[in-house]
């Protein structure tokens, strides 16, 4: 079993793209929005102004009270959109409950949804056309081209059907002309339809529900979950032990969590130079 480094790549990749920004006429801008106190929410948002930061981007944290009103919200997307010196948009998620996320996705202009949220960069997708990618998946096939999986006729599932991850990370491996499943809660026998798979994408936000003897021998595990245990250990959605039967294996954490910031700086680095 081979881990796939997320950690390492995401490193390479971030140094080249910071050895193109001085070439620009100005840096690249990313505005991310923070609503509320989430605290998991506020160290992802916290390591992405660390990394913008390090590349020389210009970075600004927008910060909102939990009980931030729609309009007063989408008030500051408008906003953002309006600033030349923002390429870059991302609302942080997830929001409060009373917000309606996909209003908030859809007002941003989805030149700067370097998140791949908007229903037009989501139709894009779909049909295969250029726009920007939800990072997450993005990042997953970075990592299995790194790791030279061949992806052309292999049999991939994807355990979850979110539209942040699950729905774009199939179409990505159906456009790199994988047979594709895409598995979620009524799903029947999911474990049989995964034991089928020589890819498995493993995105359910449940702590270790993918089992290891679910696992084909040779197969490709991707595990986006990260889930925090009451004991405070960190677990991806796929039990870690006894994948020494699988071919590579995502890391936890280490894994997809680096790819998905270093695919967000990017798209934050190609919508400033579009």
């Amino acid at each position: 079993m081979i881990p796939l480094d997320g950690q390492a790549l995401a490193r390479r990749l971030n140094q080249e793209l910071a050895r193109q920004v001085p070439a620009l006429p100005r840096p690249p801008g990313l505005a991310v929005v923070l609503v509320g106190e989430d605290p998991a929410s506020r160290v992802y948002v916290s390591r992405k102004g660390t990394v913008a930061h390090r590349l020389g981007f210009v970075h600004r944290q927008v910060d909102l009270a939990a009980d931030t009103s729609l309009p007063d919200l989408l008030r500051v997307v408008d906003a953002l959109n309006a600033d030349p010196t923002i390429d870059g948009i991302l609302v942080q998620l997830p929001l409060p409950a009373h917000l309606d996320a996909a209003a908030v996705a859809d007002r941003i202009d989805p030149r700067k949804d370097v998140d791949g949220l908007t229903a037009t960069n989501a139709g894009l997708l779909v049909q295969g056309r250029v726009g920007h990618v939800p990072c997450t998946p993005l990042g997953v096939m970075a990592l299995l081209a790194e790791a030279g999986v061949t992806l052309r006729g292999a049999r991939a599932v994807v355990v979850g059907r979110s539209n942040i991850v699950g729905r774009p990370m199939a179409q990505l491996l159906e456009h790199a002309d994988c047979t594709v499943t895409l598995a979620h809660s009524r799903t029947r026998d999911v474990a049989a339809l995964v034991r089928s798979a020589e890819i498995v994408v493993a995105a359910v936000g449940r702590p270790e529900f993918v089992a290891a003897d679910w696992i084909a021998p040779g197969a490709v595990v991707v595990d986006v979950g990260i889930n925090r245990l009451p004991d405070g250990r960190l677990v991806g959605d796929v039990v870690g032990a006894g994948l020494d039967h699988a071919a590579f294996v995502t890391p936890v954490p280490g894994g997809v969590g680096p790819m998905t910031i270093a695919m967000l700086m990017q798209n934050t680095f190609r919508a400033a130079t579009a």
